[in-house]
């Protein structure tokens, strides 16, 4: 269960007084705009200076709604057969999380980019407030089964549609028969990795880290495999948040 978002001293949300401050930029930059004699440069940090507010606010709406979202993604049953065992499919992953995201004001979108023979797909993961997150996927065109040159890239095309969506959301799948309660051994991150992530978390937004303490608890606790991941999406939110201060 994720950890809510606490007020500050003030009885404010991050959120909240992120947006206390972008509206008291937009009424200076108001109060400028209509004196004659406002210096051209002045007004052009004034803009640079809201758009940051704006882009802030935008991610922090964005990690609590993840956040948020998160305890209500279910592991999707892996209900496709292929060559190397069973999978979930597209349409049952689409099916189960567009509810959930659109409740949370997120939407996915993708970028098809063919090449010779490879085809590279990009998953976009937009939020209502305008924030946005994007990971890619480059792969060969799958001929396996004696498939034309259309069936393969449509097949490579679904392939990395699956991974990208699993991978924007953190989405988990299981066997149809274990009722995700197959107990499985987790390895953790080594305690060198465990001080990166404290250390990128220190540089982040309160919403980053309210997002963190609800999906994993502490440091010591995140799984290997999520780590290069995670490190990734940490040092994208850690370092505009700490050059804004």
């Amino acid at each position: 269960m994720a950890t809510p978002i606490k007020p500050n001293a003030h009885g404010q949300t991050p959120v909240a007084q992120s947006d206390q401050d972008s509206t008291a930029i937009i009424q200076v930059i108001e109060r400028a705009a209509l004196n004659p004699d406002v210096d051209i440069d002045k007004m052009e940090r004034l803009l640079q200076m809201q758009e940051r507010v704006l882009d802030r606010q935008a991610l922090m709406a964005y990690s609590a709604a993840m956040a948020a979202m998160q305890t209500e993604l279910p592991s999707i049953a892996e209900r496709g057969q292929g060559n190397n065992g069973h999978y979930a499919t597209l349409e049952d992953i689409v099916d189960t999380v567009r509810p959930i995201m659109q409740k949370h004001g997120f939407a996915v979108s993708f970028r098809i980019q063919t090449q010779e023979r490879a085809i590279q797909v990009t998953g976009v993961l937009m939020h209502q407030d305008g924030h946005r997150e994007e990971t890619s996927m480059l792969l060969p065109a799958d001929v396996s089964g004696n498939k034309n040159a259309v069936q393969a890239f449509g097949s490579s095309t679904s392939y990395g549609k699956r991974y990208v969506l699993c991978a924007l959301l953190n989405i988990t799948t299981r066997g149809q028969d274990d009722n995700g309660h197959a107990a499985v051994s987790v390895t953790r991150v080594t305690a060198f990795q465990a001080s990166q992530i404290r250390q990128l978390m220190g540089a982040c937004p309160t919403a980053t880290q309210e997002w963190f303490v609800g999906k994993y608890g502490d440091a010591k606790q995140v799984p290997r495999s999520d780590f290069d991941k995670l490190r990734a999406s940490l040092q994208k939110r850690a370092q505009p948040y700490s050059q804004s201060h």
